[in-house]
């Protein structure tokens, strides 16, 4: 019964807009979260640029934030088993969150 569910859930259907479609660009991501929502703003950090600019804003149920976590961690494992491993080249910096509670990261 648990494979005919999970196939169910495979078979979700998206309507993905035109203008959606192309995407955005982005290499930076500054999460923070309150007791009910994670927020994700996502930004470019380009040079001749003076600051970033959030291009978009994703606000997700802790539950989701959780669901988002195993999927990207799936993925970037399957990545890694195709491409080779992913080389982030130093330490990664932290970044004060707006809800000034947390630790999240850049």
């Amino acid at each position: 019964m648990d494979k005919e569910h999970d196939e169910q859930q495979m078979q979700l259907q998206l309507n993905l807009k035109p203008e959606v479609a192309s995407g955005i660009y982005s290499n930076l991501v500054l999460i923070s979260h309150s007791h009910s929502d994670f927020v994700l703003d996502f930004a470019a950090a380009l040079p001749g640029l003076p600051k970033p600019e959030v291009e978009a804003r994703v606000i997700m149920a802790p539950e989701h934030a959780k669901r988002l976590l195993g999927a990207l961690q799936e993925n970037v494992y399957k990545y890694e088993q195709e491409f080779g491993t992913i080389d982030l080249g130093g330490p990664q910096s932290r970044v004060i969150s707006p809800f000034g509670k947390g630790t999240p990261e850049a």
